[in-house]
């Protein structure tokens, strides 16, 4: 078996771009031929001469040089020219010709316009992460292509069953009977600090308990309510900043990664006087992923709009036992990774008081929710999971 993954950019940056990547290393682990093929956002320095990552044996990453980004998808024409070689052999990355399989991963415009144009004959694969909302004119010239997409797969894989049950997008192939399915995103567990107190992320760094120490220590013991994610509007960052201010003081609100709405969220935490209760942590580095995990008490998932069609950052908490309170967004499939009154509660969206009620009552019976996250995630969302299901949907194909 000979598979593509299609789609996004390299170095992995996000949700989309992780699945593909885990997906051709998982695959091409077990022995299956895996390349990814994607654009390149900058030269890094895994990537050779011409482009490409080799990750072991069986699996490669093959990067195509992007001329820009826009509208969250890579302007890359020359994907189009490598895929056409790709799929006939005839590119200095081949070995022995087509592909048995393409699987492709949406939203991506790009992927979308190259196996259009590719004249591919094969098994395609539609992974169908989210719906294209915030980019209307995209969608407006990117909707002809996406219908033929739609209808030139042989598979449609959602990430959960809401996408497929609820996208308007795919409500011709609900109509017409279209095969589809969903895989859930899996994650490797994150180091667990009960079980590895001595790993240490390089010779440099401090060990993994000593890091959850000195975050508890650095906001005095309090419980940690933490959150990471891009700061864009649609995580709704501004709800959560006022439901800490509904919070008792033994409670701290945490919130990892940079974005456009930095400076604003800085001026409500300070207009509210929330300076002591709500921090700003920045860009979250490797040394220090796992630890602010590690150190809170649980994980709070604020998102406003089903652009958050997953959020693997639920999964990642729940690998550590942490339990979660995200939000009810229409037609997304958060609410069904957080299985409410199971792994947490889910509170509804645009509400500062739903989410500071959540929050509570979720402290309030903690060992229940960090038992059913737990479970959940070791039931669900666990990686071998996710390889184990997306090669049976392949030898269904093939």
């Amino acid at each position: 078996m000979k598979v593509l993954q299609l789609g996004k950019f390299y170095p992995v940056r996000g949700g989309v771009e992780k699945v593909m990547y885990d997906l051709t290393l998982g695959l091409s682990g077990r022995g299956v031929d895996c390349d990814m093929l994607c654009a390149r956002i900058e030269k890094d320095t895994d990537v050779d001469d011409n482009g490409v990552v080799r990750l072991n044996e069986h699996g490669r990453v093959i990067t195509v040089k992007a001329l820009r980004k826009l509208a969250g998808t890579m302007i890359a024409p020359t994907m189009i020219v490598k895929l056409r070689k790709l799929l006939r052999g005839s590119d200095n990355c081949s070995t022995d010709g087509a592909y048995d399989l393409v699987h492709v991963h949406h939203p991506d415009p790009m992927a979308a316009l190259a196996l259009w144009l590719s004249g591919y004959k094969g098994k395609v694969v539609l992974h169908w992460h989210s719906d294209i909302l915030s980019q209307k004119a995209i969608l407006f010239f990117y909707k002809p292509l996406q219908n033929w997409l739609i209808r030139r797969a042989d598979l449609i894989l959602g990430t959960t069953p809401v996408y497929i049950a609820e996208s308007p997008h795919l409500a011709w192939a609900r109509r017409h009977g279209k095969r589809m399915d969903y895989l859930p995103i899996g994650v490797k567990p994150l180091r667990n600090v009960e079980n590895e107190p001595d790993f240490r992320y390089s010779e440099n760094d401090s060990t993994l308990a000593e890091q959850v120490a000195a975050i508890k220590a650095q906001y005095g013991n309090r419980r940690i309510i933490y959150s990471l994610g891009r700061l864009i509007p649609y995580k709704g960052y501004d709800y959560l900043v006022e439901a800490a201010r509904l919070l008792p003081d033994d409670c701290v609100v945490l919130i990892g990664g940079a974005g456009p709405l930095r400076q604003h969220l800085l001026e409500k935490i300070d207009s509210l006087g929330l300076s002591k209760k709500v921090h700003l942590l920045g860009r979250i580095d490797g040394c220090k992923f796992d630890a602010y995990y590690n150190a809170s008490a649980m994980f709070c998932l604020s998102s406003i709009w089903k652009t958050e069609a997953f959020a693997i950052v639920q999964i990642e908490a729940m690998s550590l036992g942490k339990p979660i309170v995200a939000t009810k967004i229409p037609e997304s499939g958060v609410s069904w990774v957080n299985a409410h009154g199971i792994s947490g509660l889910n509170a509804e969206p645009e509400d500062a008081k739903s989410l500071a009620e959540a929050i509570m009552a979720v402290l309030n019976d903690y060992d229940r929710y960090s038992q059913g996250a737990a479970a959940r995630f070791a039931e669900m969302f666990e990686e071998s999971k996710m390889i184990d299901g997306c090669l049976a949907y392949y030898k269904s194909l093939i």
